[in-house]
């Protein structure tokens, strides 16, 4: 996605936040320099999705009103909060990259190498980027409540972000969950569990949450948040479907991240529960004992991602994405929406799902 007046104006924002932390930080000591410019650096970069899904949101409750500075504090706090999600996503994951660069915990830990510090370099990273996705949080909330300070639509907004808060953290708690779960439950609840995983940690924070958050904002009424919310909810999902086709079969000269890496976190996507669910036994059993090696290698990651292909699960997922692109149009069609807003979502729905990265 190119830049536009909203990335800027967010990245505008978070500019001045940062600057405002930075320099209320000084009596932290030097050691802290480190921890912050840390704090920084996941800020950099990104498609800034969300912060761009709660302008159009706004578009479609503010009756043309211009945006007033409250959307761009609240899309900044957005991208803080997706940074936190991310250092702790790849910490969990034991990610080495993230948009072509080290994970921070990676970054961290090299930093304590070339400081020449004491001790465990890696274990100081990993313990590093616990502290650093908290600050993070802390960050977003400390953004969102100077935006909504006075603001008329100040409580309904801080509950929906509250929600979005809760939904992503169990969210994340159940994806790490699925990795070891999968094995104890009836195959063909796998996919459901899967979809559900989906809902709650991508979803509904990436897409479906930041539109209402936008149109909170703006005072949307409740009809309208329900035309959003029917819009936002499949767009979410046909975007996560997206990245976890991605997540065994994508670019890693255009992702980012390593190919196959899905496969060595042992992510238990939707994909792979259709992939299990038509493979023979033997087969199935091979899959399984594969998924979540750390030690896959490219021929490896390449043997099962034709093993994957075979059983047409990805064209699968490919329809399903569609489907859900499908709802989501539906739902536009039934919203009283002015034209902008109309185009704003519509095209943003294209880009979530029709990526490559």
């Amino acid at each position: 996605m190119s830049a536009s007046p909203v990335t800027d104006a967010v990245a505008e924002r978070l500019d001045a936040f940062l600057l405002s932390m930075r320099s209320r930080s000084t009596e932290y000591g030097p050691d802290a320099e480190l921890f912050l410019g840390a704090a920084a650096s996941t800020l950099r970069g990104g498609k800034r999705l969300r912060a761009r899904f709660a302008h159009a949101g706004w578009l479609a409750a503010s009756g043309g009103r211009e945006p007033d500075t409250a959307l761009w504090g609240l899309g900044a706090a957005l991208e803080i909060f997706q940074s936190a999600a991310l250092v702790h996503d790849d910490l969990i994951d034991n990610s080495d990259t993230r948009r072509g660069r080290p994970a921070s915990h990676r970054a961290l830990e090299a930093a304590h190498r070339e400081a020449g510090w004491h001790g465990d370099a890696e274990a100081f990273g990993r313990s590093a980027a616990v502290l650093l996705g908290d600050l993070l949080v802390a960050w977003s909330d400390d953004l969102l409540e100077e935006t909504l300070d006075g603001h008329p639509h100040a409580a309904a907004t801080r509950a929906e972000y509250a929600r979005m808060r809760r939904d992503v953290t169990v969210g994340q708690m159940l994806d790490i969950t699925e990795e070891s779960a999968w094995s104890v439950n009836p195959p063909d609840s796998l996919l459901p569990r899967a979809l559900r995983v989906a809902a709650l940690k991508s979803a509904r924070y990436s897409v479906e949450q930041p539109i209402l958050l936008g149109a909170t904002l703006a005072g949307a009424g409740d009809r309208l948040l329900e035309h959003l919310r029917a819009f936002g909810h499949p767009v979410g999902m046909a975007f996560q479907l997206r990245d976890d086709v991605l997540g065994v079969f994508g670019d890693p000269l255009v992702t980012g991240k390593p190919a196959g890496d899905d496969l060595r976190e042992g992510k238990r996507t939707a994909l792979i529960a259709i992939a299990r669910e038509a493979l023979p036994a033997d087969p199935r059993a091979h899959l399984d004992s594969r998924i979540g090696d750390p030690d896959l290698t490219a021929t490896d990651v390449a043997e099962l991602q034709q093993l994957i292909r075979s059983t047409g699960a990805a064209e699968k997922v490919e329809q399903m994405i569609a489907d859900y692109s499908d709802a989501a149009v539906a739902a536009l069609d039934d919203a009283d929406l002015n034209d902008e807003a109309r185009q704003a979502l519509g095209a943003l729905a294209e880009a979530a799902v029709a990526r490559s990265a």
